[in-house]
């Protein structure tokens, strides 16, 4: 006797139903597995996870030079100038233009050692000059008593010219936490006068901050009179202007001659 559609239709669902349950019986047995293996050999999937997670730390910090050792102000990259990054370095002399520095790039264990370029090999220091700032004589020698060698400072990335960096120097003060820009502290002792930054152009919004913030600090200094803005006392601008006037001059070099 031929069946009916109903019986058919029937038929038909409980085969889809006999698949659907051997598909997610399938299913439940992979998933079984991979969990079994995973139990198995669970140091290896641990190292495995842990490789990952390292080589995605490694291609980031490659990526943004996080521990790279900059050597030459041409290797750090521009886009560090551009956004004024502050770089960590260790002081290795005071010069006529300014600071050398050693650039220590930030540690990451295990990772650190295994791309260091420069292990075992004499570095080369970084071309400091103080940002915004001409140093006198006595400025220089205010830096040489003030920076010590392998003393660790931060310098705030403004410009760079040719191999030299122009930024602002930081570093900690003796026996405190806090740290105190030595572009600043130069001008408002009165042992520096501000001056143009190569490469920062006149109208840019980075000048104008700059300017205003080491002007402040020669405002300073000046009206304290200290440093180069301290004013001769009544003798000496009257032994200055008797040395200079003429008549005096004459009257030296008859009695010289006599």
């Amino acid at each position: 006797m031929p069946q009916t559609s109903t019986e058919t239709e029937t038929e038909a669902g409980m085969r889809d139903g006999q698949q659907r349950k051997e598909a997610t019986r399938a299913s439940d047995n992979v998933v079984s597995l991979i969990s079994q293996f995973a139990d198995d050999n669970l140091t290896l999937v641990r190292n495995i996870s842990t490789g990952l997670a390292i080589a995605g730390v490694i291609v980031i910090a490659r990526s943004i030079k996080l521990i790279t050792k900059f050597q030459a102000a041409r290797e750090i990259p521009a886009r560090f100038i551009e956004k004024n990054v502050s770089l960590r370095g260790k002081v290795h002399s005071v010069t006529e233009k300014g600071l050398e520095v050693e650039h220590v790039p930030i540690y990451l264990p295990v990772i650190s050692p295994l791309l260091s370029k420069y292990k075992g090999v004499s570095t080369s220091p970084l071309l400091v000059h103080l940002a915004g700032v001409e140093l006198t004589p006595e400025g220089r020698l205010w830096l040489q008593e003030n920076v010590a060698p392998s003393q660790m400072v931060w310098l705030k990335l403004i410009s760079r010219e040719g191999d030299m960096l122009h930024c602002f120097v930081s570093q900690s003060r003796k026996g405190s936490l806090r740290s105190y820009c030595m572009n600043e502290e130069v001008l408002g002792l009165g042992l520096a006068r501000t001056a143009p930054v190569p490469g920062v152009l006149s109208n840019s919004r980075l000048f104008w901050r700059l300017h205003k913030q080491l002007h402040r600090a020669e405002v300073k200094a000046e009206k304290k009179g200290w440093g180069l803005w301290k004013e001769d006392s009544l003798w000496e601008r009257t032994s200055k202007a008797i040395s200079n006037n003429a008549l005096f001059s004459l009257m030296k070099r008859i009695f010289k001659r006599t």
